[in-house]
């Protein structure tokens, strides 16, 4: 039996993996949890995100990605070979090849740790890509012809955002303002405001049930449970969409200036493209509310939020690996 290709979404919150010829098998969460007496692997993935915040002292939930590169070696490596033999994709006597995807301006030493990573849990050969191009393919940009496409990939860690024409990128930035950020900015924002402490899963469902980015197009109420920093006592609170948006301004704006950016620095024919195109929102980060309104408000240009955003760049290394044999020698690191 022949080992399959495989391509992985490395996220900063969820790894996603794409097997040759069969789609999604695995959408987890980038969690490992450990004890830390003995450094041994209790948990991985949905398993491990449930202990997120809720262990004791000797096991500890660790994110062994940050800001969408490698922060702790030895989890991660941990954590792939977990996912890889879980999906059973190794065959008898060979290994699989893998495409995974990284933010663009990541350095030669960040690649090379996610490459040792991946050839430690078991692929033969590895290849690089850039997350936007993968997310745009993914979201069904036709991105190999000479015209103009803008793609805002918003992971975990970072946010990536491309303009691509002719299969590749022609302006790009990545910056480290994503999900993660917006679920600390909403956990600081309630200690600040109402002297409460909640932890990160609570921070998060408030930015899912209740959060927007857009003034005035969201009227949604939350009961939310915390420790209160005056008493130490449980305390309910209820917090409101308007406040949210508030509290979300700030980092929201980094990625409207970033953006404008890189629309300032495209060709004029490739931003004429655009105009006529719109420009496609990609990652988790793309199902927060109002977010395609802004945007769409602040460059003048239609926005529209890809059909299920969270997979597109596991859709997009799918793709690719149907054409894993003309990639470029050089995307093989």
């Amino acid at each position: 039996m022949f080992a399959r290709d495989i391509g992985i979404d490395l996220g900063t919150a969820n790894v996603l993996i794409h097997v040759k010829g069969k789609g999604i098998v695995l959408n987890e969460p980038s969690v490992v949890a450990m004890d830390r007496n003995s450094g041994k692997v209790l948990e991985v993935g949905d398993e491990a995100r449930r202990m997120v915040g809720r262990t004791p002292g000797n096991i500890e939930a660790i994110r062994p990605l940050k800001d969408g590169v490698i922060a702790d070696f030895d989890v991660t490596e941990a954590m792939l070979k977990h996912f890889i033999n879980k999906i059973n994709v190794r065959g008898f006597l060979s290994k699989p090849r893998m495409l995974i995807c990284c933010p663009t301006n990541i350095t030669k030493v960040e690649q090379k740790a996610i490459k040792e990573a991946a050839e430690k849990s078991g692929g033969k050969k590895v290849y690089l890509e850039e997350e936007p191009k993968v997310a745009a393919i993914g979201a069904g940009m036709d991105i190999f012809q000479p015209s103009g496409n803008m793609v805002i990939d918003i992971g975990g860690g970072t946010t990536d955002i491309a303009v691509l024409s002719m299969g590749d990128i022609v302006t790009a930035s990545s910056i480290k303002m994503a999900g993660d950020k917006f679920d600390n900015e909403i956990l600081q924002y309630i200690k600040k405001e109402y002297k409460l402490l909640i932890g990160e899963r609570t921070a998060e469902d408030i930015k899912v049930n209740v959060a927007t980015v857009f003034k005035g197009s969201r009227h949604e109420q939350i009961d939310i449970r915390g420790r209160d920093m005056v008493s130490g006592l449980p305390r309910t609170i209820t917090v409101y969409s308007e406040e949210i948006e508030q509290a979300l301004q700030e980092s929201v704006s980094l990625i409207v200036q970033n953006s404008k950016q890189v629309l300032e620095r495209t060709p004029p024919e490739l931003s004429a493209d655009i105009i006529d195109r719109g420009v496609i929102l990609t990652g988790g980060g793309a199902l927060l509310h109002g977010l395609d309104q802004l945007l769409s408000e602040e460059l003048k240009v239609p926005v529209l939020v890809a059909e299920e955003p969270m997979n597109c760049v596991a859709k997009g290394t799918g793709i690719m690996l149907e054409n894993i044999d003309k990639l470029p020698k050089d995307s093989i690191v």
